[in-house]
């Protein structure tokens, strides 16, 4: 579906794309995901060819990038992080005026544009100008205007931000429809949570390059920790950090809140391991807590940044 090799983007001396690479299939949702200015808007609008790049290969649908290429323009549909509504057109006539780009034929239009507002559930809305709208259904609208030609190829650009939970879970809901039906999604997020949900695969990006892509559990299996376990005891030993530190698998441990935050390289035996020495010690426990590494946990082992820096 999309072919993006080596690309090079320039801005005078700041290097936006720096031989990035990235690949999406038929029918797959891709997570890209990285801190901000690490290049991701640069990325997509690149691939939509709303700018041109210094070097390197784009090809959607396996047809090179080509900004007069209306043909495979019609197969895309965009779905923008700002808002892309009419404040003095009401949501059947934004949906209409979108789709109206796309489908030339009335009847064809009439039938999408229902179709679209069925979609996003926005039917007692249907007269209703954007200031009459919440944040939550003016996003929905903002999805309806991007996806009411029933586009092959849909980009998101953070869809669900600032919205509350109900239209969250309604937009990730939709979005999971759509794939059913063979749309390939490339999707953007803050929410680390979202993309773990939605994704089958992702591209972490940094300063401009791909440092690593894969699903999930293939992301996990790249960073050092695999299993954090917090511990607390009932009595202070001053030893116990380098006590801990012995166990098998330990990659470090750290303070947390007065207890002990352990990280194991692995995801076998630790808690096992954990309570043999608890008990051999006669040592009584406070606190005790396992979790696996998350989306989160890789992304700052990679990039030495938070999502949002």
């Amino acid at each position: 579906m999309i072919m993006m090799d080596g690309v090079v983007k320039r801005y005078n001396d700041l290097i936006a794309l720096d031989h990035f690479s990235f690949t999406a299939r038929d029918g797959e949702i891709v997570g890209l995901l990285g801190p901000n200015g690490c290049g991701k808007t640069t990325a997509i609008n690149c691939m939509l060819s709303l700018l041109t790049f210094d070097s390197g290969e784009i090809e959607i649908f396996g047809e090179k990038v080509d900004s007069n290429n209306n043909t495979v323009k019609r197969r895309i549909g965009i779905v923008p992080q700002e808002l892309a509504i009419f404040d003095k057109l009401n949501v059947y006539e934004n949906i209409d005026f979108y789709c109206g780009l796309y489908v030339s034929d009335n009847k064809e239009r009439k039938k999408l544009v229902e179709e679209a507002i069925d979609f996003v559930d926005l039917e007692k809305y249907r007269k209703f100008t954007p200031g009459k709208l919440s944040g939550g259904l003016k996003r929905r609208l903002n999805i309806a205007c991007g996806i009411a030609h029933k586009p092959e190829l849909l980009f998101m650009d953070e869809p669900t931000v600032a919205v509350d939970a109900q239209s969250r879970h309604f937009i990730l809901e939709g979005i999971k429809k759509m794939k059913a039906k063979g749309t390939t999604v490339i999707y953007t997020t803050h929410y680390l949570e979202e993309a773990e949900q939605l994704c089958d695969r992702m591209v972490i990006m940094d300063q401009g390059r791909s440092i690593a892509q894969g699903t999930v559990s293939q992301l996990q299996k790249s960073i050092s920790t695999q299993e954090r376990v917090e511990v607390g005891f009932l009595t202070e030993d001053q030893d116990m950090k380098k006590r801990l530190e012995e166990l098998p698998h330990v990659v470090k441990v750290s303070s947390k809140n007065g207890n002990y935050l352990i990280h194991f390289e692995t995801q076998e035996n630790n808690l096992p391991n954990l309570i043999k020495f608890i008990e051999s010690n006669d040592l009584t426990y406070t606190e005790l807590t396992s979790e696996r590494s998350t989306l989160s946990d890789i992304f700052l082992e990679l990039t030495g940044k938070e999502l949002r820096d």
